[in-house]
């Protein structure tokens, strides 16, 4: 019988400062492969410009260093390089409860080393992370047209909750809200 694919290797953990500029680099990547067909070209080019990766990188680097509050974090999945990265904390949408319901704000993957389990991994931290700090059910929102996302966040569990809205890009694009229970009511 032939060999399987390699199992993979690696961890997730709390992102640090050096980190920053590799979030920043994985965030434009994973993007640009993404988002193009998706995201009008102007404003893709806009979000992942040289200029753009800059205030991506300060931006990570205050949630780093000065998150808005302890429940607020920023993971990474590290194999033989940063392959990764999730942000996660209190729901932000107005009919959820910040008490107990999380978010997963942003999980990104070079596209280099996708498929290669470091979103899973990266996934199940988020799951723990969020549990560990007291939230029951996580949401997400995913572009409608990202199908490879959203049947990646589906074959973890999460399942579409009726939420609906729009990214105004200049064009709009819709998306929708997944969530998933990560832990039983006390």
């Amino acid at each position: 019988m032939p060999p399987g694919p390699a199992a993979p290797t690696g961890f997730v953990r709390a992102a640090r400062t050096p980190d920053v500029p590799d979030l920043a680099r994985i965030q434009v990547a994973s993007w640009r492969d993404e988002f193009a067909g998706i995201v009008p070209d102007g404003v893709l080019a806009e979000l992942t410009s040289e200029a753009a990766q800059e205030q991506w990188r300060e931006r990570w680097r205050e949630a780093i260093t000065k998150p808005p509050t302890s429940r607020h974090r920023v993971l990474v999945a590290v194999g033989e390089q940063t392959a990764g990265f999730a942000s996660v904390g209190p729901a932000t949408d107005d009919d959820l409860w910040p008490g107990t319901d999380g978010e997963l704000y942003e999980l990104r993957v070079l596209p280099a080393l996708a498929g290669r389990g470091h979103g899973g991994r990266l996934l199940h931290a988020v799951a723990d992370t969020l549990a560990e700090d007291g939230f029951r059910t996580a949401y997400t929102w995913a572009l409608e047209a990202d199908a490879g996302r959203r049947r990646f966040l589906e074959s973890a569990g999460w399942a579409p909750d009726g939420g609906r809205g729009n990214l105004d890009m200049g064009v709009r694009v819709p998306v929708l809200r997944l969530h998933t229970t990560i832990a039983a009511p006390a």
